[in-house]
Order: C-alpha cells, then structure tokens, then sequence
C-alpha cells in the first residue's frame, strides 16, 4: 500500500501521475484516512515521507519511489528503482527526495496546505 499525504496538492498530483503512467500500482491511501498505529507509523513519519507497505517491509521516502519502480514488470523501470536504492545514486535520490519534501508547497501543484512548516500567517 502507498500511504501518502493527502491534504498535500503536491503530492496528490504526482500520486496520481505515477499511477497513470506505471504499469502496476498498489492500493492507495492518506495518511490521514489511516490509523498509523496499525502500521507503527506515527505523524511525524507521514508528515516527512511517503510511506509503501508490505507484508514484509516500510520503505519511506525515495525508498518508497524505488520500491514502487521494483515491482513494475518492465526491466529498464525496474533497474531505475534499484538504483535508486544503490549507492552513491542513492544518496542523490534521497537529497533530491528532501529537497521535494521540504519544498513542496511552494513548487508547481503545490499549496500553502502542503507545506511542512504549515501555511504561512
């Protein structure tokens, strides 16, 4: 399952997208239509990441995005997903996922709601 935020604009959209373009895609939920507990999850952690669960594992942030492109059918998908979980690619991916994170209301789609500093007074 994808856990997102889903009072951010940002990442809906891009939710969305990715779910339109890839091939195979899990089941989809907001952090907020969830009871993190059930997933030894806490606010903090769905306020700083996207979340994909399995039976087996949590994979947060661009973990997240690199699992999602593992389990994808297509070879050149799937090595751009265990790239992304590959160092030194990796360490890009999660510099680049942090910078998204922390930017996130302020870039194309995205809203003062999707701030993680909260809306602006």
């Amino acid at each position: 399952m994808l856990v997102y935020d889903g009072d951010c604009a940002f990442c809906t959209t891009w939710v969305n997208r990715l779910q339109g373009w890839l091939p195979v895609f899990p089941p989809i939920r907001t952090s907020q239509s969830l009871t993190l507990e059930d997933y030894a999850l806490t606010q903090e952690d769905v306020d700083r990441y996207a979340w994909y669960l399995t039976p087996s594992h949590q994979y947060a942030g661009h973990l997240a995005a690199s699992a999602l492109f593992r389990i994808q059918p297509g070879f050149g998908l799937r090595l751009v997903g265990w790239l992304m979980a590959t160092p030194p690619l990796s360490w890009l991916a999660a510099a680049g996922y942090a910078f998204v994170a922390k930017f996130r209301g302020k870039l194309p789609g995205g809203t003062a709601t999707c701030d993680p500093a909260g809306p602006a007074s």
